[in-house]
């Protein structure tokens, strides 16, 4: 019992409604991936400006299809937030989709056929949620042409399902040729991202990104966890994996309201606890607190 009551201390208790579910997913394996492994300096060639996915990297994403239906998770997603480069909106709906597209749908392609390299078969919005692509979970930009998007007129037409709506500019003026955004810029950048999704409605949202941008928005969080929650938190992403997060909105970012609280006492009646004191000793110091 002891040890029980100390470990308490370590655990906590945040209300529903401040929390959110995150299925994070780095996308599958792109060209520039396979020429990288074999030379780091591949990833400087123009050749990879803003690769597609391999053959193996569409592989990868029907698996973590199958995944997130038979685990249930497809069913829960209520948004789909993407990277704006190829290789993610790939992953996106390839994962996060539909499924096949035919010509008798009503509802628009997400991806039309033959999107980048190769020849992949268009993909349907229908019976998935939005998709919604936004810069802040782009992979670290500079130097690399692989990390270097289209231009968002181009995009639209291969991807007609995704909301575009977030990025501010036609071309890529984040994306620099002679220097590559830092450590702490790309943290920064994380930060950002994670207090964003905060503000929106949906409970449960599947991110689609880069190896980078993971692990650098990750470090923000876990240092005051358990070493093995920490490590499960910091490690790196391989192509096409999913982990799934429980964020806590602990500075009151967003604003939703409880879905699933009950006020009570309806209809009204004398209720004032056996403890009323203890009770309003405890109400007395959180105002107090909120003041201070």
């Amino acid at each position: 019992m002891r040890e029980v009551m100390a470990g308490t201390l370590d655990t906590g208790l945040y209300p529903l409604h401040h929390c959110k579910t995150l299925h994070l997913v780095r996308h599958g394996q792109g060209y520039h991936n396979v020429a990288g492994e074999k030379d780091h300096d591949a990833y400087m060639s123009y050749e990879f400006f803003d690769t597609s996915l391999t053959p193996l990297g569409w592989c990868q994403v029907d698996n973590l299809r199958k995944h997130i239906r038979k685990t249930g998770i497809a069913s829960r997603i209520e948004l789909v937030v993407t990277s704006p480069l190829m290789r993610t909106m790939q992953t996106a709906v390839g994962v996060f989709g539909g499924g096949g597209y035919i010509d008798s749908d009503a509802s628009p392609p997400l991806m039309v056929t033959s999107a980048g390299k190769g020849d992949h078969a268009a993909i349907t919005s229908a019976n998935c949620p939005p998709f919604i692509a936004n810069e802040w979970c782009r992979e670290q930009m500079g130097l690399h042409p692989c990390d270097k998007r289209k231009n968002i007129d181009e995009y639209r037409p291969l991807f007609p399902g995704i909301d575009f709506s977030l990025i501010e500019t036609n071309e890529d003026l984040l994306w620099k040729p002679d220097a590559r955004e830092t450590r702490i810029e790309i943290a920064a950048r994380g930060r950002a991202f994670m207090n964003w999704l905060l503000t929106r409605k949906e409970k449960e949202i599947a991110v689609v990104s880069h190896s980078s941008f993971l692990i650098h928005t990750l470090g923000l969080f876990g240092n005051d966890c358990h070493s093995l929650l920490r490590k499960e938190i910091h490690k790196a992403y391989a192509n096409c994996e999913l982990r799934s997060f429980v964020i806590v909105d602990r500075c009151a970012i967003g604003t939703n309201l409880p879905l699933t609280n009950f006020s009570g006492g309806i209809p009204r009646g004398p209720d004032v606890p056996s403890d009323y004191e203890d009770v309003k000793s405890l109400d007395t110091r959180d105002k107090t607190s909120t003041t201070s």
